[in-house]
Order: structure tokens, then sequence, then C-alpha cells
């Protein structure tokens, strides 16, 4: 493993010649010198009887992100900071000849090395690139499964590299690296304290951080679970998240300013059905931004061009703070998408996010006519909670609402 990048900065020349030296010290048949390093190396490991040594000496990991991959044959995977090859070569054996392991490092050493590895090791499948893990040099929506192991602590700009795995898995593709986090109460001179004298960390994030970053980038089911402590506040752990799975020749994703235009065409024609809400004209960007929760906002995007298909969002129902894991959400299609299972995706995407940021109570208030959205919602685990009859006036007409609500199962249990 070698890079943090933003390209150019001290502290990253510094990461980079580190492990630089350590390859060329494995490549010069020696053992590297650890200078204080103390991360666990391939001692993670079970199935590395027939690895190059060359790559296991090289190894400077605190975890194994494959015990938690379930990679399958015929998947593409990438490293991101792949160092010696270690990671590589065993994805490379469990995707098989029909699979591709890639492995992305800045340091032209560890990349000799590592291509020297595979070379022996007789990996076919295997390759190598030479890049930045906040850059990567593969197209959109290119690989099944990103790994890593302890190297996105790291990076000077982790939201910039969660966000570039992201952008290169496929939709459904998985995220699970090996990664050092700081307990929550580590002050900022305790934390650096603690990553000079392991190491193999840097400008590390607690949990919650972690949390925060992918669900901002637009993963959801993050889980992070504690694997190990290296002592002073800094903790080994399995990072795991998902980019949400959506209709073949679609994206889902983050909703951002710049979609604002088709966000709102949606929401009007949505409201022009009559049944959709009791609102009658779509408001402003600015009061729709402010009304919604700034988490689990997605839009459902053509894949090639970019164009936005659906949207779901929430409100907070209350600024109590005994109400704060409940919010009622809004998810709209374009007229011309329906049928797709755009909804459905969106749906499933969003509770994933929710789950993921503590939110144990989704719900809203359907007309009864609107018969597709409560079978789409009871489909999605909603309940009817009851009818609120006569509740409000409607183009001259009084309609009653349907409330429907999902309780998480692992969230306020």
């Amino acid at each position: 493993m070698s890079d943090a990048r933003t390209t150019g900065t001290p502290a990253t020349d510094e990461i980079v010649a580190r492990y630089s030296a350590r390859a060329r010290a494995v490549l010069a048949g020696g053992t590297p010198d650890e200078g204080g390093d103390s991360c666990f190396g391939a001692a993670a490991y079970e199935d590395v009887d027939e690895v190059p040594e060359a790559a296991l000496r090289a190894s400077l990991g605190c975890g194994n992100p494959l015990a938690v991959a379930e990679l399958h044959p015929g998947e593409t995977v990438l490293d991101l900071g792949s160092g010696g090859g270690l990671d590589v070569l065993l994805s490379a054996r469990r995707v098989g000849p029909a699979g591709t392991a890639y492995g992305l490092d800045a340091s032209d050493d560890m990349l000799t090395l590592a291509r020297a590895n595979a070379a022996q090791a007789g990996a076919g499948n295997a390759r190598f690139l030479h890049g930045h893990i906040d850059d990567i040099p593969l197209p959109d929506g290119s690989v099944d499964v990103v790994i890593s192991n302890c190297v996105i602590n790291l990076a000077a700009d982790k939201a910039r590299v969660l966000a570039e795995a992201f952008r290169v898995l496929r939709p459904g593709g998985r995220f699970g690296v090996s990664d050092i986090v700081a307990a929550p109460g580590l002050d900022a001179a305790g934390r650096a304290a603690a990553e000079r004298r392991i190491g193999c960390a840097a400008s590390t994030l607690t949990a919650e951080e972690y949390r925060r970053n992918l669900l901002a980038a637009g993963f959801t089911a993050v889980t992070i679970t504690p694997t190990a402590g290296t002592g002073d506040g800094l903790q080994a752990a399995i990072v795991q998240a998902a980019k949400p799975a959506s209709p073949p020749g679609t994206l889902i994703r983050p909703m951002r300013a710049g979609d604002a235009a088709e966000v709102l065409a949606i929401y009007q024609a949505g409201l022009d059905t009559g049944d959709a809400s009791f609102e009658t004209s779509a408001p402003a960007w600015d009061e729709f931004d402010r009304a919604k929760s700034p988490g689990q906002r997605y839009v459902a995007a053509d894949a090639a061009t970019g164009k936005v298909l659906g949207w779901i969002a929430a409100t907070a129902v209350s600024d109590r703070c005994v109400y704060a894991g409940v919010v009622e959400h809004s998810v709209y299609v374009h007229p011309d998408h329906q049928g797709r299972g755009l909804a459905s995706a969106l749906l499933r995407a969003f509770i994933g996010s929710a789950e993921a940021a503590g939110i144990w109570t989704v719900q809203s208030g359907v007309f009864p006519e609107n018969t597709a959205s409560l079978r789409l919602h009871a489909g999605a685990g909603f309940r009817v909670v009851g009818t609120r009859e006569r509740i409000g006036r409607h183009h001259g007409r009084w309609r009653d609402v349907v409330l429907i609500e999902r309780r998480s199962p692992a969230i306020g249990d």
C-alpha cells in the first residue's frame, strides 16, 4: 500500500517515498526496516501458502478485507493502494480466470514489485495501475468490488476518495476495506501522536466521521466493525458499504443542486396527477432544499445521459430531539419512466441509507386512490397505521389520507 494524495503535498510525497523504500528493500531480497511501523502486515491472512514471499514481506495492512469482500468467480475487483500486490493476488485467485483483479498504487517501486509477484504467482488476471486513489484511472461503473487495506486513512481528501470508489462501482457494487479509525474522544494532538507511533496511519477519522463520508458519497448499508486495537485510541476496523442497485441503464446517486430543474419538473408532473399530494405546485428550489433533510436525498438517473428520471427525499417530522430518528419521505418518478422499478430501487436505497444514519421510523401519508404507491410501500415493509378521514380539501373535495410507516428492525429495537 502506498497512496495518500492530494497530489504533490509534502505528506503525500513522504508516504510514497516511505513505501517505495520498502518495496526496493523487498526487491533487493532484504527485510524492510519497519522504522516504527507496527501495523499487522500479513498476520490477518490464512490462505497465503501459494503467495510469493515478497508480497508477504511488503504487506503493511491492518486487517484482511477479503474476509468480508465475498468475491465471486467472474467479478472485477479493485484494490486501492495495492502495494506489493498481496490482496490483488488473493483476489485474482478468488475471481478466477473469468474475473479481473486491479491494483492501484502511486509508487512505481511498489508496482514493479507487485508485477513481479503476479508473474511469479502466475496470476494472469491481475492488472496493476499507476495512479492515486482520489483520481482512479478506470471508467464509471467498471468494477464489482472495491477493497483496500489500511490506505484510505492516509488520504488527504477522504471524501474525494470515497466519491471515486462510488463512481467506479457498478450499481449494486460492494465496498469492503480494512482501515484505522480513531476513538471519538481522542483530541487532535493525541490522534497525531498515536498515528506517529504506529507509523501506518494519518489524519484518521472516527467511525462516525467515516460513516458520514460514505453516506455523503452515496453509499448505503454502511457498517463499521472494530477488529483490533492498536493502542492510544486508534483501532483497526472493517468498513463495509454498498452502492445502491438500480434497473439496467440507470444509476442511483445523491441528489445535487444541479438536478434542481429536473427534480422539480418531476415533482410537478406528479402533482398534476391529482393523487400525489395536497400540494398543487412544486416549490422553488431554495424552499425545497431548506425543507428536505440534507442526507438521504437520491435521484435515479439515466446512466448514459445523466438525465434525472426520479427522486426520493425526506423531511424531519419535528425538531425535538426525541424525534431525531423519524422522517417523512416522498418518492416521485417521471411519468415516462414508471413501471421500470425505479421507485422500488429509490426506496431501497433510501431505507439502507436511513438505517445507516440511525433513522428508526420512515413515514408518509398517501391518498387511498394512489394504489400504486400503497403497493410499492407494502412491498418495502411499510404498514398501514390508520386513515385520517376527510383531513383536507383538494381540488374542491375532501380527501382521506392513509398513514403508513416503516419501523427499522435494526435501529431503535
